[in-house]
């Protein structure tokens, strides 16, 4: 049973919300009933509803309003969690079940832009929690030390291309610093919407970057979710990117327990990542179709696809370059969400081609 002040300050949210003109998931899907249903539970990690969407609760104009402040979080509150990753997912229902993770041939993804006219760099990343911590609302600071301690010596163990260095973010230098904005591979202090999920804590406490010696393998430590897996690099060339990156998850997944749930798949601290949490991008250049934007978001629907302004979401596209990415997650294998990508982008510029 939580206690009385939790129960007050979700009771006083909640009639906010219902006042409010939110347009949010949350809102949607939090009826009095379920509301009434899930007000007193509890996770065995002591989570509450009010962690689960005090963001939402603060911020009217969020899109989801909803994080797990722990892996249990999906089950205990599956009431509220449930119809809104049937919404975000496209329709995976509560009776459906994640695939096991896939990765597919590697050998079969290859260059999407060989002669270098439209894509201008590719990526592929991945979030991975590990197992028996809880997320961001309810981790300790000795927990964020502790953690980002064992990632940062699982990944000084990798070799090979993989190889490299691991930069905690407090007392960093101020050139190391520099260094990572310049290759824009710093992460700065969350948003308000992680920020009132309490997913800030103890900053830059137990949180760090890795990356090797090409700059093409990225991990970020604690940000968002416990692990952001990241492989990219300048050009088209998917297949490189995607090997590059399956090896390295199969490397850490070695040494790292990760969390998994057999319905949802890999569990991550924001239900729109759930599943595989495979997000595949590109940033290019389609000046001709990009011209007609009903033409092109019409193609990446199509292919499931999201377009992005160039610096993501909520941005606009600079110079005529477009984010462009899988958004299903969930209910197909990692391959599938990756070769989605690769088939649209393929479309895309065939017809740009022809225009």
């Amino acid at each position: 049973m939580c206690d009385a002040a939790v129960l007050e300050k979700l009771e006083a949210g909640f009639k906010k919300l219902q006042e409010s003109d939110s347009k949010s998931l949350l809102k949607k899907y939090l009826t009095k009933e379920v509301f009434d249903a899930l007000k007193t539970k509890k996770t065995s990690f002591g989570s509450t509803l009010l962690d689960c969407i005090q963001s939402g609760l603060e911020n009217h104009d969020s899109g989801v309003g909803i994080y797990a402040p722990d892996a249990e979080a999906y089950t205990v509150f599956a009431d509220i969690f449930d119809p809104i990753i049937e919404d975000y997912h496209g329709g995976f229902k509560k009776t459906d079940k994640h695939p096991p993770k896939n990765w597919g041939d590697v050998d079969t993804m290859g260059n999407l832009d060989p002669a270098g006219e439209y894509v201008i760099s590719t990526r592929v990343r991945c979030g991975r929690s590990m197992e028996g911590y809880p997320f961001n609302p309810c981790l300790t600071e000795a927990q964020y030390i502790e953690m980002m301690e064992k990632v940062s010596s699982t990944l000084c163990g990798l070799s090979g291309e993989l190889k490299g260095n691991f930069y905690p973010l407090k007392g960093m230098t101020k050139e190391v610093q520099q260094k990572l904005i310049d290759d824009h591979f710093l992460f700065k202090e969350g948003d308000r919407f992680l920020q009132a999920a309490n997913a800030c804590r103890y900053w830059p406490e137990g949180r760090g970057i890795y990356h090797n010696e090409n700059k093409t393998f990225l991990v970020w430590c604690n940000e968002e979710d416990h692990l952001r897996l990241i492989s990219m690099q300048m050009g088209g060339d998917l297949g490189q990117v995607y090997r590059r990156l399956v090896t390295a998850v199969n490397d850490v997944e070695k040494r790292v327990p990760f969390s998994h749930n057999d319905r949802l798949g890999f569990l991550t601290f924001c239900p729109s990542n759930l599943g595989t949490t495979v997000r595949a991008s590109v940033h290019i250049k389609l000046p001709k179709l990009a011209a007609n934007k009903a033409k092109l978001e019409e193609v990446a629907s199509r292919f499931n696809l999201q377009v992005r302004g160039t610096r993501g979401e909520h941005t606009e596209a600079e110079g005529g370059v477009y984010d462009i990415s899988n958004k299903r997650r969930m209910g197909l294998t990692e391959y599938d969400a990756v070769k989605e990508m690769n088939d649209g982008i393929l479309e895309m510029i065939k017809i740009e081609k022809e225009l």
